[in-house]
């Protein structure tokens, strides 16, 4: 479980903040992360965390979602919202298989919540490698941050509890790629893309959503990174040996 970050984003009540850490140490979880936070540190925070002064004294505040989950191999988003490009999509049942799998392996695992009344832009979303959306009613499915923290928290606790480590794969002796590589491999591939004319700088973005998604879901190792890194880096002499002949 020391693997495992819970970061809030932009939260603007301090009871929140304290609250969650409340419900995170009664689940086992300890590493709590803060973007851009309202009224933190405050004794409302403090109050409302019950107990849980030892999570808080262990926070981590960052000014963006990038900065917070740089270190992170795996990037998880809780939200209620329907997008417009379709995100990998987990119950909180189906995403602590893939969260404890990476935290056994020694991977970083970041559990990411928006904030209270918008939840996370589309921007900060894709930064993630999938959405984690509770089952809830339909006509009222938005739960209070804290209690989605819990929810989630519980079923990795009870995931936890029931199983033993996994053996290492072959493939998974490499290591997986963080939040902060992959931002640079993207910014890279769309200067290739540019490059070699595959894309025009003016066209929409839908085309870098899209790529996001594939190569998020793909959970890159550090050799398939680099094999990547090597055909991008190829695309792009060729198109400048083009140009000059």
């Amino acid at each position: 479980m020391q693997h495992v970050h819970v970061v809030l984003v932009g939260t603007t009540h301090p009871g929140n903040i304290g609250a969650s850490a409340r419900a995170m140490k009664t689940m086992g979880l300890a590493n709590l992360r803060l973007v851009a936070p309202a009224g933190f540190p405050s004794a409302e925070v403090t109050a409302r965390a019950a107990g849980a002064g030892d999570v808080l004294a262990g926070t981590r505040v960052f000014g963006t979602l990038a900065e917070a989950i740089g270190d992170c191999g795996v990037v998880l988003a809780s939200s209620a919202r329907v997008r417009g490009i379709p995100w990998p999509e987990y119950t909180p049942r189906e995403a602590v298989g893939r969260v404890l799998d990476a935290a056994r392996a020694g991977t970083e695992v970041a559990l990411v919540f928006g904030r209270e009344q918008s939840g996370l832009s589309n921007e900060e979303l894709s930064l993630c490698h999938g959405m984690i959306r509770i089952p809830a009613n339909p006509d009222f499915s938005s739960l209070n941050l804290a209690s989605a923290v819990q929810v989630i928290a519980y079923e990795l606790n009870v995931a936890a509890a029931a199983g033993g480590a996994k053996e290492k794969t072959e493939e998974e002796d490499s290591r997986r790629v963080n939040a902060a590589e992959l931002e640079q491999f993207y910014a890279h591939l769309e200067a290739c893309m540019t490059d070699i004319g595959f894309m025009r700088p003016e066209q929409p973005r839908r085309l870098l959503l899209r790529l996001r998604r594939l190569f998020n879901r793909a959970a890159l190792d550090e050799n398939e990174y680099n094999i990547l890194r090597g055909i991008r880096a190829a695309a792009q002499a060729a198109a400048r040996k083009t140009r000059i002949s």
